[in-house]
């Protein structure tokens, strides 16, 4: 069963910074991971729409791409600005890229709303030595 990890905070946070090296550092350990990076994914559904109701469509849709990877994990950058958006989404994993105050976009930055809950609280851009604490923390747990 695959296990859904989730890099969320705002734009310019290092979120793809950390889902480089996080998904080099799983892959040391043997297991298999596919990524999904936001930009990319929306990319390629051609779907551009940054609105309430196009964010948690898109939440959905990574949602839907991570239970169908059929790797150990899958790794999912994106800003998730919503609490129903990160519900959508089922994280088993959550990390909350908590390193700036704003993003680049005024809309995100008003609805952004910073999570109760997380595994992991990066206040930092190191991304190798987070991606490493990360790794060994997961793989610990059964």
């Amino acid at each position: 069963m695959t296990q859904r990890i989730l890099i969320m905070g705002l734009p310019g946070a290092g979120k793809t910074t950390l889902a480089t090296e996080l998904k080099k550092s799983i892959e040391t350990t043997g297991k298999t991971i596919t990524w999904f990076n936001a930009n990319e994914v929306r990319k390629q559904f051609n779907d551009w729409d940054f609105s309430e109701a196009g964010r948690i469509r898109q939440s959905k849709r990574m949602y839907d791409l991570a239970e169908t990877c059929g790797t150990d994990y899958a790794l999912c950058d994106f800003v998730a600005p919503l609490v129903k958006m990160r519900n959508n989404f089922k994280a088993d994993w959550t990390v909350w890229m908590d390193t700036i105050r704003e993003g680049r976009y005024a809309d995100t930055n008003a609805m952004f709303v910073e999570p109760d809950i997380y595994d992991f609280r990066i206040t930092e851009q190191n991304a190798e030595k987070w991606a490493d604490f990360i790794t060994t923390k997961i793989r610990k747990s059964p």
